[in-house]
């Protein structure tokens, strides 16, 4: 469970109010943030204000049954996670319980003071020290590495304030808690070591955003691409596809740890992330995907106050593989409900209430939290880490305007407008392509350039101009019919078809489909522009625009989406494409 160790001298308080998650206690020495233990059944909870002798507390449980003048204990410490070897795999409540265990020990229902640390105690690791005696190590380096799953190697780190020579260091199988080395200062290494949540860690550089996310949709790294480092949410309205795209993105992006947190969603939902996850097979090792995934889990009947901890959990621990030198992918399912949780927190301390009646530091809270993202260069290491948040935001009936998403779209950079439009017409990804956009263009195009075709950024951006002046063009059509168009426009009109059909549209549970790479989206926009070329000259020379629309080769193209030798096929779609344009009079 996340906190630390107790003060020696503990004072005890009492109850003096209770409304909901919070409650009043007096005659406690507390500090802001500090953890303690709220009735006889010492209930988890956590000081957020504080006015003369009374100490106010969001309790992370069900608070029904308590009364006045029950025992209220502070640990003196902060609300903490436990982090070392074990997270990976790992299924957590938003308090960083492990579910499994608490499910052993309860069954299906968490009862109330319940606690079950975060890492499991007993478990042996296999530690391989990379430092040796004498060294001079300080907060953030890296000592050695335990091998954590079959892919991901733990890298063991000094614990912050620790500092001085290595005295001693040795190999061997130890616990979590178990002593590793010591410094000469006298403080002892350990495998394991905690965090203050809402504490972010420290690096060396925050380095610029020029290397991208891949994530395989082809939507989102041509038009709408994500650096790594970099912040994206996903607005939409219930059943656009949220959960699908994250679920996504989280088998396929380019990332190498996943943090999924499943913050105030339907319960029904969450169990279908948390059965399908550990049954998913990672393709870029062949392994299972948990193998590289912590999960944190708190759903929507959960007690509100452990929702709003959830979310700063879950980017603790990315930070801390961040920190290891991997880049990780954060999914945050959804901030909207985050949000809501401190809406009600906020009303039951009686705060002056801001927009629609959240608090007036909404767009101060998500700020900090999106700000936590960033590629760096960790204190222990020359590798760059990074953690890259992608958020989730439902608002109420697909509102865009609502407080939560425009209070998201002033710290993120790429916004992905999912539509419940495209998603009744069975169009997926649902990603409304006019609606959305990302700031991170210009500072990945050199990436692309290099590392996929010089013709890139010249290619997005005429794929961005033909679906808008489709747009344009369909006000005119629904009014007069598409026939009553210009030839040159109906062309339009067909090229903008091909990129919505047989580009836009991705099926994620196709084998192949699923995922496709950079230089395949690259051809796949070469061949349907090619087709946009040679209707253009044939228009230019003549031709009129039935025969040009009606020309076959180019439907093949919906079928290359589907094939994993793409180049030779698309190579002989556009050799056909030529054949048929130069038979054209």
């Amino acid at each position: 469970m996340m906190e630390t160790k107790t003060k020696t001298s503990e004072k005890k308080g009492k109850i003096y109010r209770i409304a909901g998650p919070v409650v009043v206690a007096i005659g406690i020495d507390a500090k802001m943030y500090d953890v303690v233990h709220v009735g006889k059944e010492g209930l988890m909870g956590e000081v957020i204000q504080i006015d003369g002798d009374k100490s106010i507390i969001q309790v992370y449980e069900d608070t029904t049954g308590l009364t006045p003048g029950e025992p209220v204990i502070t640990t003196g410490a902060p609300l903490s996670v436990f982090l070392g070897p074990g997270l990976l795999t790992s299924i957590y409540d938003g308090i960083q319980r492990p579910l499994p265990v608490l499910m052993d020990k309860m069954g299906d229902f968490i009862k109330r003071g319940v606690s079950a640390l975060g890492l499991d105690l007993e478990k042996k690791w296999k530690f391989t020290p990379t430092a040796k005696k004498g060294d001079a190590v300080s907060g953030g380096d890296i000592i050695g590495f335990v091998q954590e799953t079959e892919t991901v190697k733990h890298s063991i780190l000094v614990p912050y304030g620790v500092e001085g020579k290595i005295k001693d260091i040795k190999a061997g199988e130890y616990t979590v808690t178990e002593n590793i080395g010591i410094v000469d200062g006298g403080e002892e290494l350990k495998l394991a070591h905690y965090w203050p949540i809402r504490v972010p860690r420290k690096s060396r550089a925050k380095l610029l955003p020029e290397i991208p996310l891949v994530t395989g949709q082809r939507v989102l790294d041509s038009l709408f691409p994500l650096a790594k480092g970099g912040v994206a949410a996903i607005p939409g309205p219930f059943g656009a596809g949220k959960t699908v795209t994250q679920q996504s993105l989280a088998k396929w992006a380019d990332a190498d740890i996943v943090v999924y947190i499943g913050c105030g969603e339907r319960g029904n939902e969450m169990t279908e992330v948390l059965s399908e996850f550990p049954h998913l097979i990672d393709p870029k090792t062949g392994k299972a995907l948990m193998n590289r995934t912590v999960l944190i889990a708190n759903t929507s009947n959960m007690p509100v106050a452990a929702r709003e901890a959830s979310i700063y959990t879950g980017i603790t621990i990315a930070e801390y593989f961040r920190d290891m030198g991997y880049s990780v992918a954060l999914m945050a399912d959804s901030t909207s409900r985050w949000a809501e949780a401190m809406r009600e927190i906020s009303s039951r301390l009686e705060e002056m209430p801001g927009e629609e009646g959240y608090p007036a530091y909404l767009s101060t809270k998500l700020a900090e939290f999106y700000e936590r993202a960033g590629r760096v260069t960790p204190l222990g290491t020359d590798k760059e880490g990074s953690v890259t948040i992608i958020g989730a935001v439902s608002p109420p009936g697909g509102d865009f305007s609502e407080p939560v998403t425009q209070n998201t779209l002033r710290v993120t950079k790429a916004f992905w407008a999912l539509d419940a439009k495209l998603a009744q017409r069975r169009h997926f990804p649902s990603i409304n392509w006019l609606n959305s956009y990302s700031l991170y263009n210009k500072t990945l195009n050199p990436w692309f350039e290099e590392n996929v075709s010089s013709e890139w950024p010249k290619i997005v951006e005429k794929f961005m101009k033909l679906l808008q002046e489709e747009e344009k063009l369909q006000e005119i059509v629904q009014l007069v019919g598409s026939d009553a168009l210009p030839e040159k426009e109906q062309a339009i009109l067909e090229v903008a078809r091909l990129i919505r059909e047989y580009f836009l549209q991705q099926n994620a549970f196709h084998e192949v489909d699923t995922y496709c790479e950079p230089k395949k989206t690259y051809r796949l926009m070469k061949t349907i522009l090619h087709f946009s070329d040679k209707a253009e000259e044939a228009l230019e020379r003549g031709v009129a625009v039935n025969p040009i629309i009606n020309t076959t080769a180019k439907n093949k193209i919906a079928d290359v989406k589907f094939e994993k030798d793409y180049e030779t096929l698309l190579n002989e779609i556009e050799k056909e494409m030529d054949k048929e344009f130069d038979s054209l009079e």
